[in-house]
């Protein structure tokens, strides 16, 4: 069986806190705003994983009103969450981003990012791709006031149909 998951995260830019992509600092003037560290691929990740296992979301397993979360890893959130999908039979096939923004640019970074993201989710870096955009001077994110991304996940778990028969996918049992 295959499925797929988005995510989605947006978080307004302040002075005086760390830009972080995946797990990657990044120098910028202005940092994500969050109760966690605010790493908005991280989370977004997270919720595209949760969301294609079908086990919840980031808000609903890590809640912002908790203060065990305040200042939390997204990593070690992202990494919790993708073992919750393991130890249900899923695994993930590939992974793709998008972060939106109008600084810094992401491309300086992407592959510090994918081997970022790879590594957390014990995949291999091929598997894992991340694009910068920009909202081209429009809105709260072109206006340099936040940082948007996005992520879609396939996961694959090789389940057996009922009785045993063949799968089309995973072919006959030997």
């Amino acid at each position: 069986m295959i499925r797929t998951g988005l995510g989605w995260d947006l978080h307004s830019l302040v002075t005086g806190r760390r830009f972080l992509l995946g797990g990657v600092e990044i120098p910028a003037e202005k940092g994500e705003l969050g109760h966690s560290d605010g790493d908005v691929l991280a989370h977004a990740v997270t919720d595209a994983l949760l969301g294609a296992a079908a086990l919840g979301d980031i808000g609903e397993l890590y809640p912002p009103q908790d203060p065990a979360w305040k200042d939390a890893d997204s990593l070690v959130l992202l990494r919790s969450a993708y073992g919750k999908a393991l130890e249900a039979g899923w695994r993930l096939v590939n992974l793709d981003c998008v972060v939106i923004c109008e600084k810094p640019r992401i491309l300086p970074y992407r592959e510090a990012i994918r081997a970022s993201l790879a590594a957390i989710l014990e995949v291999d870096a091929g598997s894992v791709f991340v694009k910068g955009k920009t909202a081209e001077g429009l809105g709260i994110v072109g206006g340099g006031l936040a940082v948007e991304a996005l992520a879609t996940a396939l996961l694959e778990r090789p389940d057996e149909p009922p009785g045993g028969a063949a799968s089309p996918v995973w072919g006959r049992r030997s």
